[in-house]
């Protein structure tokens, strides 16, 4: 069976028995993977079939222990300055990546990385981001937020090997998103033309442990359904990778779904509560352990850990932890 050309039963087939990570161990992968030992967790250590939280070293996932540092760590937020101007530059490209061990995926992206690079500003900056298009196809960017109509992204199309510069107050605060709006736009955005885009409010929020994590599906064969569901784009990567936190500060998550060919996807995380604040714009919250986002939906999340220890977090979907959106959260005091 070709690694690159998993069908989506082919993946579940080998996968139904189990959950999280320990089903790629097995599906697709060589057959020796199955009699492997997972990484010990906890002190013991668990043979890879049936076992729901195999972590570490053996875990399934491509690439090594800071490749998505840039995806998951913001620059910090900086206090509201008068006339600031915050400037990106976004280059379209065409690039090939990995997006589950040894499964590659012909990716539209800005800047080589599908989600997108972070934009982050303040409420109030003049944000600026020079557009490059190095891609074979006409983009575009739309941001979400408020602008003028002429920086809207949907009629400023822009042809391969041409420019655009869009320039306006960053406004409302909160988590936004950005993609491309040119049409086919259900594949412009499968294809990885997306990411975060944060604008802070003046008041500074409280000090927190920041991390992004934009959820996200991609259809390796090209038969409209997701055969690997990811957070920034690798599967099983928090799994091989848990992120640590402090348990004496408060974890700050901002989320967003742009999970195409799916109506939902969702975030559950065990063992804790936490404050979610839909869009982030207001400070109301909802306490729970599981929110749901359609997409284009996002909304940031606040958790104080009570306990140590490794915590699992998850779509709440079971096919789509089994098939990448899971990882570990390694509370440390």
């Amino acid at each position: 069976m070709s690694k690159k050309g998993l069908t989506r039963k082919q993946v579940l087939a080998g996968a139904a028995p189990f959950v999280a990570a320990a089903p790629l161990a097995r599906l697709a992968w060589p057959s020796h993977a199955q009699a492997e030992p997972s990484a010990t967790h906890m002190g013991h250590t668990h043979a890879a079939t049936g076992h729901a939280a195999m972590i570490g070293h053996q875990v399934p996932a491509p690439g090594g222990p800071h490749d998505l540092d840039r995806l998951l760590l913001p620059t910090k937020a900086l206090p509201y300055k008068p006339g600031r101007v915050r400037e990106y530059e976004l280059t379209a490209l065409d690039k090939t990546i990995e997006v589950a061990q040894g499964v590659e995926f012909n990716a539209w992206t800005y800047n080589g990385t599908v989600p997108g690079p972070i934009i982050r500003a303040t409420e109030g900056d003049l944000l600026r981001v020079e557009f490059l298009n190095g891609g074979t196809h006409p983009h575009t960017i739309h941001f979400h937020g408020i602008h003028p109509a002429n920086m809207d992204g949907v009629f400023e199309i822009v042809r391969p090997g041409g420019r655009f510069t869009y320039e306006f107050p960053a406004l409302p605060a909160g988590l936004h998103l950005y993609h491309c709006h040119a049409t086919p736009l259900k594949k412009h955005i499968h294809k990885g033309l997306y990411g975060a885009f944060i604008i802070d409010p003046r008041e500074p929020r409280k000090p927190a442990q920041e991390l992004v994590m934009v959820m996200n599906g991609f259809d390796t064969d090209g038969d409209g359904e997701n055969n690997f569901y990811t957070v920034n784009g690798k599967a099983f990567y928090y799994a091989k990778y848990p992120i640590s936190v402090k348990r004496s500060q408060t974890v700050r998550i901002y989320l967003a779904n742009l999970t195409e060919f799916d109506l939902i996807n969702s975030f559950h995380l065990h063992g804790e509560f936490f404050r979610y604040y839909p869009t982030g714009t207001t400070d109301q919250f909802e306490y729970t352990d599981t929110i749901m986002q359609t997409q284009g939906q996002r909304g940031i999340i606040e958790i104080d850990f009570h306990n140590p220890g490794l915590f699992m977090f998850h779509a709440h979907q079971s096919e789509f932890a089994e098939l990448g959106w899971m990882g570990f959260f390694n509370v440390e005091d």
